[in-house]
């Protein structure tokens, strides 16, 4: 048993009882003030715990300060596994009182392990969509640049036609500027 002082902090609170972590190193967990607020018994949860493979290696036995302000020696579990160990907990077997928070509990448990486990299929398909979409606004853009160099080359043979046009030319055509209408000129809308 360990014999040192440990000052407990209260890291949450289920009907009105502190739930207590004690740090020496490590955190871990006393069970039996849970158990209490929950109205399930303590060593049932004990027994339940040492039959875990996992939870069975992250329990130990603690020197803890109970509600009174006394030091109890306490079965205490890993502060990372807490979380897991209260997900196993039968609503069934709680007290009235604490029913609605152990479904509630439990509910939020199943979001977070559904998020968990979706998040990167809805990242691959989210990223998929917008590849889609990023290649789609590619090739429109790849046909607007296209018909644009179409553009501006057909804007420099009109420049440069009217820029060698001669005063000759001017007068062979009835004093018209004929530029514009031998070109095929293209504009954008």
């Amino acid at each position: 048993m360990d014999k040192k002082n440990h000052n407990p902090s209260t890291i949450a609170e289920i009907n009105e009882v502190a739930i207590l972590i004690v740090e020496d190193g490590d955190k871990v967990v006393p069970i039996k003030p849970i158990c209490q607020a929950l109205g399930i018994a303590e060593e049932v949860q004990a027994k339940k715990i040492k039959n875990d493979e996992i939870l069975s290696s992250v329990a130990t036995l603690r020197v803890a300060t109970g509600a009174d302000g006394k030091q109890y020696e306490m079965f205490c579990i890993d502060y990372r596994y807490v979380f897991g160990w209260l997900f196993t907990i039968n609503p069934i077997n709680v007290k009235p009182e604490a029913k609605e928070a152990v479904l509630k509990y439990k509910k939020a448990c199943y979001d977070v392990l559904y998020d968990h486990f979706t998040d990167s299929a809805k990242f691959l398909e989210d990223k998929d969509l917008a590849i889609q979409k990023g290649r789609s606004l590619l090739a429109e853009a790849s046909l607007r640049v296209k018909e644009a160099k179409d553009i501006e080359k057909e804007a420099k043979k009109v420049l440069e036609t009217a820029r060698n046009y001669t005063l000759t030319e001017w007068k062979d055509n009835n004093n018209q500027l004929s530029i514009f209408v031998d070109s095929e000129m293209k504009t954008t809308e």
